[in-house]
């Protein structure tokens, strides 16, 4: 059996494809359209102070997201293609980051187009140990679920290898098959890193059956046009899905996103608010109850619809990386400045921003009554009277909790 790969996500494929982008997102007709959307998008947006300081670098990311993704939608030439990455270095060339969506860090992201009309299998091999969460997402063109394939419930053989048939016909007695509809458009497949330095995603390979295509791939001209509508599109979306919760007051918790559109994930409760600090000198504590979720991860986004630092910094945090509470609950501190305690949410130096709360994985299926969230916001120099005593960090706690996280990451941003 092959050794497995330290890196699942840079495949021969996905790096070819970056470059690929890479050289779509020069071309001048991508570096106009670019200046276009977005004297567009921070008319569009009106952002304060604090979140026209994320632009630049953000806009960057979410552009190249969109010609990543733009450059995979070809049914009859399918490929497995992971979007939402960090920076990194492909062939000696800097690949932008392509975060966009409101991310979850936790999650390698990968989207293969299907045409209802076409056959298909993937192949592929699970993780050892199996992941917390896997999701094979069949989306139409508006990211509604059509099918869904729940990782879990895959059948493998001794070597954790499997194939997945996809077509329009019932399974009948097929396993690990979905029934595409005519509307089908595009897997969009979620590996869920709750444990950073151990987990590692699914590999994965995609195969359209049938005779050969009846056409040629895409030609330069009309990627040119999908990626230009693609961009316009990621930046009227992102400004739209933010809406929803920066309509309602500041710092409240009381709007949960619809799973059967948007691309929420089923079977899953996001709770998303729209936070803003008053100073620097006060924080948010947020005293989180798990409701039976195997899966839980607090991460902070801009109104631009990515993550910002999060391996250098704790601007999302799991689980699995957060101290509970004898109890059992989660209590978190949103601030500016570094609480002393370990589970802190830092926004990067932005004093607002949106905190989507994501539970998942449920114990019996169905979410406890006592799911929830409550916060507050209490001065910074009051906040260890607010959280239990095994919370407290020191200064050169910190320093080794950061560096162990950067270096759980790694391995996603390896060649």
């Amino acid at each position: 059996m092959q050794q497995r790969p330290n890196n699942p996500i840079s495949t021969e494929e996905q790096r070819a494809h970056e470059l690929l982008a890479l050289g779509y997102f020069q071309h001048p007709e991508i570096v106009r359209a670019r200046e276009e959307i977005r004297e567009f998008w921070l008319e569009h947006a009106a952002p304060s102070d604090s979140m026209r300081r994320a632009f630049e670098w953000a806009f960057e990311e979410v552009m190249f997201g969109a010609t990543v993704w733009a450059l995979n939608q070809d049914p009859l030439y399918p490929k497995v293609i992971t979007i939402s990455r960090l920076p990194h270095t492909v062939a000696d060339q800097r690949i932008p980051g392509s975060r966009w969506g409101i991310d979850n860090p936790d999650s390698v992201y990968r989207v293969i187009p299907i045409s209802g009309d076409q056959r298909y299998v993937i192949r592929g091999r699970v993780s050892d140990p199996r992941l917390v969460e896997n999701y094979f997402t069949l989306w139409d063109p508006s990211m509604k679920t059509v099918g869904l394939l729940n990782g879990k419930d895959l059948q493998v053989d001794e070597h954790g290898c499997f194939e997945i048939t996809v077509d329009g016909s019932p399974a009948e007695g097929r396993s690990n098959h979905v029934q595409a509809p005519p509307e089908s458009h595009e897997f969009y497949i979620r590996d869920v890193i709750a444990r950073w330095g151990e987990d590692r995603v699914n590999e994965l390979s995609i195969e359209r059956l049938g005779p050969a295509p009846s056409r040629p791939p895409f030609s330069e001209a009309e990627n040119l046009e999908r990626i230009k509508r693609y961009m316009q599109r990621w930046a009227t979306e992102t400004t739209r899905w933010n809406r929803q919760a920066m309509d309602l007051p500041a710092n409240r918790f009381d709007f949960t996103i619809d799973r059967d559109s948007d691309g929420a994930l089923r079977n899953q409760i996001y709770i998303m608010s729209y936070f803003k600090l008053p100073d620097a000198d006060t924080a948010m504590v947020l005293d989180v109850n798990l409701g039976g979720a195997d899966y839980f991860i607090a991460p902070i986004t801009n109104i631009w619809g990515t993550t910002n630092q999060i391996t250098d910094r704790t601007g999302c945090m799991n689980r699995h990386q957060a101290l509970a509470n004898p109890d059992g609950t989660l209590t978190f501190v949103l601030s500016m400045r570094d609480p002393g305690v370990h589970n802190w949410l830092d926004p990067s130096d932005l004093e607002e921003g949106i905190l989507t709360l994501r539970w998942a994985e449920f114990a019996g299926g169905e979410p406890g009554a006592d799911l929830g969230v409550k916060q507050k916001l209490v001065p910074l120099s009051e906040v260890l009277d607010h959280v239990p005593a095994n919370q407290r960090i020191s200064p050169e706690q910190r320093v080794q909790q950061l560096h162990e996280r950067a270096a759980s990451y790694a391995w996603r941003l390896e060649e």
